[in-house]
């Protein structure tokens, strides 16, 4: 690991267990559901969510018509499909397609800068679409819906016809980059893994947002016996399996 890349882990590594509140959009604020305490049985009452996770970033894969039904307005360049992965970020480091200089890092870190939500839909096997990636699902009641949509939607910032703001493409897939409101800024602690778990909570998941920093502890908190997330797909591991063949 470089010198630059532990300083700028550093942060995370220390505030790691610290108890932090980080404001939500305030269209969320009317939608609150009672925190889960056990994992959720799957049936037609319930509808599964996937936890996606490399070493440093997490995103999130919703069924779409669940969460239109539940009152999430999609941008209008998503048609109709079966799930969307969505995650979160600082706008330079989303559209910019070199790596970010030592001067972008720091001012996306240290000063609130632009943000933006991705959105990109997928019409297979999750695992297959997203194979380089940890995956992990749950099964997350359906009346958790409407607190959902109220967050995601309140991520967005929006056109006159009430739709999310996009502003190119996503980093992959066929996918858009919508525009987030100035009130929900990028910064040092609010990173990407933060807005992950302010999703999963949303959901009434059990997540703490400053044990929540890193990738790793987030995943670690979805996957406890209280929140119930299970890994179907790791990468490595298939790599060291078909390696022992």
């Amino acid at each position: 690991m470089s010198l630059l890349r532990r300083l700028l882990l550093l942060p995370a590594l220390l505030l790691a267990s610290c108890t932090l509140h980080l404001p939500v959009p305030d269209a969320a604020a009317g939608h609150r559901v009672e925190t889960r305490t056990m994992p959720v049985a799957a049936s037609a009452d319930t509808v599964p969510i996937y936890l996606l996770s490399d070493n440093l970033h997490t995103a999130l894969v919703f069924d779409l018509k669940w969460l239109e039904q539940s009152g999430y307005v999609k941008p209008r360049e998503i048609g109709e499909h079966k799930w969307v992965t969505m995650s979160w970020g600082e706008r330079t480091a989303y559209v910019q397609e070199r790596w970010l200089t030592p001067y972008q890092v720091f001012r996306a870190l240290c000063t609130p800068s632009p943000s933006v939500m991705e959105i990109i839909p997928i019409d297979w096997t999750v695992e297959q679409v997203c194979h380089h990636q940890k995956v992990f699902i749950a099964d997350v009641p359906r009346s958790s819906g409407p607190a959902l949509a109220a967050f995601l939607n309140g991520c967005a910032a929006k056109k006159p016809d009430g739709t999310p703001d996009t502003v190119g493409p996503s980093s992959w897939g066929d996918g858009r980059l919508i525009r987030c409101p100035e009130n929900y800024s990028y910064y040092f602690p609010r990173i990407c893994n933060v807005w992950t778990a302010q999703s999963l909570q949303a959901c009434g998941y059990s997540i703490r947002t400053g044990s929540a920093l890193s990738a790793s502890g987030l995943v670690r908190q979805a996957t406890s016996e209280k929140n119930g997330f299970v890994k179907i797909w790791d990468p490595e591991e298939k790599k060291a399996a078909a390696a022992a063949r």
